[in-house]
């Protein structure tokens, strides 16, 4: 769910970064310094409209702090940012908006689709008919394989 400009942020403490943070829309907007459709704001997150959203009401939730990748986030920011959504997600349910569903999405790297590096979840209204397509080769896996790719998982996360 792209078609932002990219950004060349890093880590906002490491000294190099501070002048590339500029670069960072996201923390552009957050500084106030760029302009957004603001829906929501606390200390630690900034709900904001997509400026190329893939359907009307499409919402982005970002964290105030610069971090490029889920990874960078912990649980209190995760949290954050879960619960922000929903309460955005419900807020489209009810905002005369058209929203039959919801479909929160947050690409991690390049591979995944990101396309602006500071983390965000996109929070995207659907309904039927509403042009937004997912693909994906999508074919069963064999109960033996699963279980390897269980523990390899498992193994990773200890």
């Amino acid at each position: 769910m792209g078609g932002h400009e990219e950004s060349g942020c890093g880590d906002p403490g490491a000294p190099e970064t501070m002048i590339r943070m500029a670069t960072c829309i996201f923390c552009e907007i957050v500084a106030g310094r760029a302009e957004a459709g603001v829906v929501y704001a606390d200390d630690s997150v900034v709900a904001i409209m997509d400026h190329k959203p893939a359907t009307v009401g499409h919402v982005l939730v970002i964290p105030r702090v610069h971090m490029a990748g889920l990874a960078d986030a912990d649980d209190a920011i995760g949290t954050a940012i879960w619960r922000t959504a929903r309460r955005v997600s419900a807020a489209l349910r009810t905002s005369g908006l058209r929203c039959e569903g919801v479909r929160l999405s947050l690409a991690d790297g390049e591979a995944a689709g990101q396309d602006v590096f500071h983390l965000h979840l996109h929070v995207v209204p659907r309904y039927p008919g509403d042009g937004v397509v997912v693909t994906a080769d999508w074919k069963k896996r064999s109960r033996e394989l699963l279980d390897h790719d269980a523990a390899l998982i498992r193994n990773a996360l200890a």
